[in-house]
């Protein structure tokens, strides 16, 4: 099995850019979609979950990053954002051949 059998990150898992659905200044997202493999959509989630359980003690980018995230929109939703970016990420160095940078894939703007 190769990497190259998915032409985008979409077909991947199911990370999909979500639809808008805006109205009277309210943007709204709808809900993720369920395309993808179902198995690998469920381990991505777990390891998401595995790494929020840690995130109070962790002293780098990315424990910053979940700490804004978690309070921005609360931890349910970090868990999925911290996945979706995790198959990011993993596409990123999979198929370009870059090395994994902390700083840069979780960088606070």
């Amino acid at each position: 099995m190769s990497i190259c059998q998915w032409p985008t990150t979409v077909c991947l898992v199911w990370f999909s850019p979500l639809r808008q659905h805006s109205s009277g200044g309210k943007n709204r997202l709808s809900s993720l979609s369920k395309q993808g493999n179902r198995h690998l959509r469920t381990l991505i989630i777990h390891g998401a979950r595995a790494m929020m359980r840690g995130v109070q003690k962790r002293d780098d980018p990315l424990g910053e990053w979940l700490r804004a995230l978690i309070t921005r929109c609360g931890a349910m939703k970090a868990v999925v954002a911290l996945a979706n970016k995790l198959t990011r990420i993993i596409w990123r160095v999979l198929t370009d051949k870059v090395d994994y940078n902390m700083k840069k894939a979780f960088a606070i703007n």
